[in-house]
């Protein structure tokens, strides 16, 4: 969850995200380094009144202008490529949930579970319960163990609608008559919070995303007592 006047991302809760966030510090350093040497380029340039040669007109700037570049993707492409396989890969997931999205809210179905499904709309600003979040809260959150690998598979009923929850490293596209797929895993119990980040219509503000990752013994008491209520 964020907090008033944080600088950064959230913090990750997932493996992806933690590799995201080394990511980030990474390109956002060769980004520092190469604004630094423009820079020093600039006042060189200025400085010298623009009549240095040797950085107007030489063959040594030329080769440099030439490799850095080709450097510099090669140093972010590596470590961005590496992320893209590990968020795709989807070896044996513990569990598999199917979201779909819909003017305006979220449906879930646990597929390895009979008749465990539920639809979660935002809850009223005039119902919340002291401690709950404005625009964030949902009547029903999305349960998931953790430390399991949980795919999600996601689609959309009517128009385009975006499942993301940054904590977790999550940001999918639901598009109808199209099933999208990834993996999650949540690091630590906790509650998540994310929205649609599609512009879905005129209440695509109000489609908060929750996911509550529990101990494997508190999911299993938790799908039970959902199936024993349906």
């Amino acid at each position: 969850m964020a907090h008033p006047s944080q600088l950064g991302l959230q913090d990750a809760a997932s493996p992806a995200m933690e590799e995201l966030l080394h990511f980030h510090d990474h390109t956002l350093m060769v980004l520092f380094l190469i604004s630094s040497f423009v820079f020093y380029i600039l006042v060189t340039l200025v400085a010298t009144k623009l009549t240095d040669k040797y950085l107007l007109d030489s063959q040594e700037i030329e080769i440099v202008w030439t490799f850095l570049p080709a450097i510099v993707l090669i140093m972010v492409a590596l470590p961005s490529l590496r992320i893209l396989y590990l968020v795709d890969e989807t070896s044996t997931p513990h569990l598999t949930v199917k979201t779909m999205g819909h003017q305006w809210y979220w449906s879930y179905e646990y597929t390895d579970y009979e008749d465990l499904a539920f639809d979660a709309y935002m809850v009223p600003t005039q119902d919340l319960a002291p401690g709950q979040f404005r625009l964030l809260e949902t009547d029903h959150r999305m349960v998931v163990p953790e430390n399991s690998l949980v795919r999600l598979l996601i689609s959309a009923d009517d128009v385009l609608h975006s499942w993301a929850v940054p904590s977790l490293g999550v940001k999918f596209d639901a598009v109808p008559g199209r099933l999208n797929q990834t993996t999650f895993v949540v690091s630590r119990p906790g509650v998540y919070f994310g929205q649609c980040s599609e512009i879905c219509g005129a209440n695509h503000s109000f489609m908060p995303i929750v996911v509550e990752a529990v101990p494997l013994e508190h999911f299993e008491n938790w799908s039970s007592l959902v199936l024993e209520d349906a």
